[in-house]
């Protein structure tokens, strides 16, 4: 069975609560997953996943947030060829720079050789309805590519 690794960076619980609903359905969808909050695990337990997920919220404007630099950072150095990607997150589009810690994301997996398994999904704040189906799919697309 693949497993999937996702971790996630949150501080009002949006992008927890986003990582959740990708979990769940990762999980319906007959895929083991491991869920940890990004102070709690280290880049290279990618490795072990076939599909490795970040969810990060975008800070202020447009900063990493403090939690995940460390992972952001030693990421670059995992090599994850012939393992899927995906990234989601939060962040306010009353920023300039609304959820560019996705897009950072995107391109830092881009060093590791993993293939992007789907487009990122960005949620306003929190997830609403229309969110949580973006979610959904975005994990449906994910999982396909893995098993």
């Amino acid at each position: 069975m693949a497993l999937a690794k996702v971790v996630y960076a949150s501080m009002t619980g949006n992008t927890q609560e986003i990582a959740e609903i990708v979990t769940d359905k990762l999980e319906e969808l007959g895929l083991d997953v491991d869920l940890d909050e990004c102070t709690s695990v280290d880049a290279d337990e990618f490795e072990d996943a076939d599909l490795c997920i970040v969810a990060t919220y975008t800070y202020g404007d447009g900063e990493l947030p403090d939690e995940i630099v460390d992972f952001y950072e030693d990421l670059k150095e995992v090599d994850l060829s012939g393992k899927v990607f995906g990234v989601c997150g939060s962040g306010d589009t009353f920023y300039d720079d609304f959820c560019i810690c996705v897009d950072m994301f995107e391109e830092q997996f881009a060093l590791t050789g993993a293939e992007k398994g789907a487009e990122s999904v960005k949620v306003d704040l929190n997830a609403e309805d229309e969110d949580i189906i973006n979610l959904e799919a975005f994990a449906e697309t994910l999982a396909a590519k893995v098993q």
